[in-house]
């Protein structure tokens, strides 16, 4: 489930007809730091076992990496919970970065690591859509379990326009607290 979500394959960024998908011009780190929920996905072999309630939480470790905290609720009601590192390729603001669930002594292994761009952020960092160059996967989380139905119908529109085929995604549920 969790184990390996958000870990996906580094892969050509050629996509879509040749057209390569681009993530947002920057990001601001220290901003996107905490807890999001996960609004919608698509359907992938990491989070099989994930019934609802799932979120992912991102703090910063000592290096300058973020440790990532992947959390969902499984069918038996437990929280199961996987623990990885993600890493920005590039400068300090660059919206791409590299995630792994392996253990850190396989992290020189380049096939370990997933990409997992930022393509879409509103301006107060509430409402995020992540992908990779391949457009297989596709998260949209949010710093609330819900979303306001207009700005995720818009969110959707950009999305679609990104060639990403919106038309996969499915919500995740999430119980009352």
């Amino acid at each position: 489930m969790v184990t390996g979500a958000l870990l996906v394959g580094s892969a050509g960024v050629w996509a879509q007809g040749g057209v390569p998908l681009q993530s947002i011009a920057s990001l601001d780190v220290p901003r996107y730091l905490g807890r999001w929920y996960e609004v919608a996905k698509f359907p992938n072999r990491f989070q099989k076992k994930c019934l609802s309630d799932t979120s992912a939480t991102y703090s910063l470790l000592p290096g300058g990496s973020l440790r990532v905290l992947n959390q969902c609720r499984l069918a038996n009601g437990e929280m199961d919970q996987a623990v990885g590192e993600a890493r920005q390729i590039g400068e300090a603001t660059s919206p791409r970065l590299q995630v792994r669930f392996a253990p850190a002594w396989l992290s020189v292994l380049p096939f370990v690591w997933g990409d997992y761009w930022v393509v879409d952020l509103d301006e107060v960092y509430e409402l995020v859509a992540v992908s990779e160059t391949k457009r297989e996967y596709l998260w949209i989380l949010s710093r609330t379990p819900q979303v306001d139905a207009n700005r995720y119908a818009a969110l959707i529109g950009r999305l679609a326009a990104m060639g990403l085929d919106v038309s996969k995604l499915e919500k995740t549920a999430h119980q009352a607290p």
